[in-house]
């Protein structure tokens, strides 16, 4: 499929005007202070709390250096929550990946303003989740669900095939509600922009629509997919309100793991092993957000 793109990025390229220095004395100074709402915000809420979970991971009850809370978090139950985590992230990253480039393909190729329309839509869905996405699955393919109700009824019953809603597999279903608006805004972008010359230079050399796509399309849009993935894969990893709500903690999951410590739930000298499974996911997601940086970059350079 060749997507009815944007017109020569001649005919769309606006004059800029030239750029001029302050009129003022510190007026590059006084730019900056624009910014310091958004610093102080990401300070408070971000980099305070990141660095005392880091210090507390390292801490005893009493306050002195230990490394006994990275050992208990990487081994037996905490462990297994960390690669239960890692299962759902990545089903989850792959379904919503391969739904959304799909999705979005088919939006940047409708008119303008049904695309405004699903694109609005698309930012709802990706914002919605917690309790609310929870019930209205369980309402639908819980045990008694409307679904599970009319498959039952046709000689179908998906639970005693297999299935289960309060599983990895169910919560990879549920994820894909907000997931894979979150991929089609993502995309939309990266597939707007690209350019009718590339698209002309290859029907001229006599490609077919499946050949454009493998051999220009996905190769220019591979930098933008993998960002995508990458947003998807943190953001399925650090969900909470949904997953808790949907198996009542019955899927050890790290977030899960974290907010039953959080609660109370903490045995005898181990005060700060929530801190040091927050630190296990700050690695994950620093890490996520280093191949994410790097993989922009390298998609700007043909997505301008």
């Amino acid at each position: 499929m060749i997507i009815d793109l944007q017109p020569s990025p001649a005919a769309a390229r606006e004059e800029e005007p030239p750029t001029s220095p302050g009129l003022w004395p510190g007026a590059r100074a006084a730019s900056w202070a624009g910014a310091v709402p958004f610093l102080l915000f990401i300070g408070l809420l971000l980099v305070i709390p990141a660095i005392s979970v880091v210090v507390g991971a390292f801490e005893t009850d009493s306050g002195g250096f230990t490394l006994a809370n990275l050992r208990i978090a990487t081994e037996g139950p905490y462990l297994s929550s960390f690669i239960a985590s890692f299962e759902l992230s990545i089903a989850s990253t792959v379904l919503a990946v391969i739904l959304g480039m799909l999705a979005a393909l088919a939006i940047a190729g409708t008119g303008g303003r049904s695309r405004a329309l699903l694109q609005s839509a698309s930012s709802v869905l990706a914002n919605t989740g917690g309790v609310p996405l929870a019930f209205a699955f369980i309402a639908t393919l819980g045990n008694f669900g409307v679904v599970t109700e009319v498959l039952s009824s046709l000689g179908f019953d998906p639970y005693r095939h297999g299935f289960s809603l309060y599983s990895v597999l169910g919560l990879t279903i549920v994820y894909q509600y907000f997931l894979v608006p979150l991929m089609v805004l993502i995309m939309i972008g990266p597939i707007r922009t690209f350019k009718r010359s590339w698209v002309e230079a290859a029907t001229s050399l006599g490609a077919s629509r499946l050949r454009f796509w493998a051999s220009v399309g996905l190769p220019i849009l591979a930098p933008a997919i993998l960002s995508g993935a990458v947003v998807i894969f943190t953001d399925a990893f650090a969900a909470y309100a949904t997953a808790e709500a949907l198996t009542s903690g019955t899927i050890p999951l790290v977030p899960i793991q974290i907010g039953s410590l959080v609660s109370g739930n903490v045995a005898a000298g181990q005060g700060n092993l929530g801190n040091a499974l927050g630190l296990g996911m700050i690695i994950v997601i620093a890490a996520a957000a280093t191949i994410y940086l790097a993989s922009s970059r390298r998609s700007a350079r043909w997505l301008r």
